[in-house]
């Protein structure tokens, strides 16, 4: 049922299906490509994820909003998609952290919302059919006329956001570790031991720079244009590569920074995005999944090992396109057996397709921030171990 005065709305896809619901976000008309999340929680950590700019996104589960929103929770500094999908929401929010409503935080960032619509059906026609592109809209409520819109509007694929979402300035993440943020307490870093990690910004989360942070990193994050020279200035112990949106075979320059930096030898990660445009910096293609992996029970794993990812991607790489003689895969998404790791043979180069960072999602991955660190710190002590050999091979004048 509609909500007191609940204002009509049209959405209507690229097939040309339509479905009449009830709006509560902004007024107004939004296009984007339509996908689906299946997660059960974390909406607010969705909405505010920069890799789903350009992104209309179906929430499956069936009601929005019980717990409101806080500040607390955003993945970065407003909402980045283009509009949101729901069975219901909630109006009245109840949750202590609480401090707006979720139609009214929509509404302060002018992004669109549906209610009131089967999205049970309309995920199951994205299922068959795939991800396609799609238009909210409270304004436009003829069909043929939204339609239009939606026909014109460019596909994701080749499609380069990142320079949307990116920060357009160098910054230093300062936020306070605490233990609101703190699940892993026994697998810190050393608080005395400290790596600086320049981190390639395709459109980071928060939870990310967290996640480093409290593993004792001191984090410098750049544009996503930064050439491998800049990055170097700052004499970074290792680099990192961000998640972001779009299509990463359009981000061409990171796809060059990034052979630029492998020759450096220096520990490099990467997540979502940032594994892909390692592969591309290793050789290796990508392709556009059907409908891609969004939610937070993804099992990934390789070798007997599982873990419970969270995921959220458009995109993966060829396993047919990877120099096998160079890299080698690490996992695998256990669901359609797509490419969700890699790793370098020789240098100390790896990245994953999900997010173990979280938020929301299982923690199941978090030791690869170890992992990092661990390779950080061996190539300290092997640069030691060289500067100390070769000091005593220097002859006394």
């Amino acid at each position: 049922m509609p909500l007191f005065d609940a204002i009509p709305a049209l959405l209507v896809m690229a097939d040309g299906t339509s479905y009449n619901g009830w709006s509560f976000g902004d007024i107004g008309t939004a296009i984007g490509e339509v996908v689906f999340n299946t997660g059960m929680t974390g909406y607010q950590e969705v909405l505010t994820d920069p890799s789903y700019c350009g992104q209309i996104v179906i929430f499956t589960y069936p009601e929005l909003g019980n717990t409101g929103i806080n500040p607390e929770d955003d993945e970065s500094i407003r909402p980045q998609v283009r509009g949101a999908i729901a069975r219901n929401i909630c109006t009245r929010p109840s949750n202590w952290r609480c401090t707006q409503s979720l139609p009214d935080y929509l509404k302060q960032h002018q992004i669109p919302g549906i209610y009131g619509i089967d999205t049970r059906k309309l995920t199951r026609k994205i299922r068959v059919m795939g991800a396609m592109n799609g238009g909210i809209s409270t304004s436009i409520l003829d069909e043929a006329e939204l339609l239009d819109l939606v026909l014109a509007a460019p596909s994701m694929k080749g499609l380069n956001l990142v320079s949307l979402v990116t920060t357009p300035t160098m910054y230093r993440w300062s936020e306070p570790t605490t233990s609101v943020w703190e699940f892993n307490p026994d697998g810190l870093a050393n608080t005395e031991e400290s790596f600086t990690v320049v981190a390639l910004d395709f459109g980071i989360k928060r939870n990310i720079l967290r996640r480093l942070a409290s593993y004792g990193c001191r984090v410098m994050v750049v544009p996503a244009d930064t050439k491998a020279e800049e990055i170097l200035k700052y004499n970074p112990d290792g680099i990192f590569l961000s998640n972001g949106p779009g299509d990463p075979a359009a981000v061409t320059e990171a796809i060059e920074t990034t052979q630029a930096l492998l020759l450096t030898h220096k520990p490099i990660f990467g997540i979502c995005m940032g594994h892909q445009i390692i592969g591309h910096a290793l050789g290796a293609e990508t392709f556009k999944l059907k409908f891609g992996h969004r939610g937070l029970n993804q099992p990934a794993g390789l070798q007997q090992r599982v873990e419970i990812t969270s995921q959220n991607h458009s995109f993966a790489i060829d396993p047919d396109s990877i120099p096998a003689n160079a890299v080698e895969i690490s996992h695998l998404n256990l669901n359609d057996l797509t490419v969700a790791g890699l790793r370098h043979k020789s240098l100390p180069v790896f990245s994953v397709q999900y997010h173990p960072e979280a938020s929301p999602g299982p923690h199941d991955g978090d030791y690869l921030f170890e992992q990092f660190v661990q390779a950080m710190r061996a190539a300290r002590e092997e640069d030691t171990e060289t500067k100390t050999r070769g000091d005593a091979g220097t002859p006394h004048v």
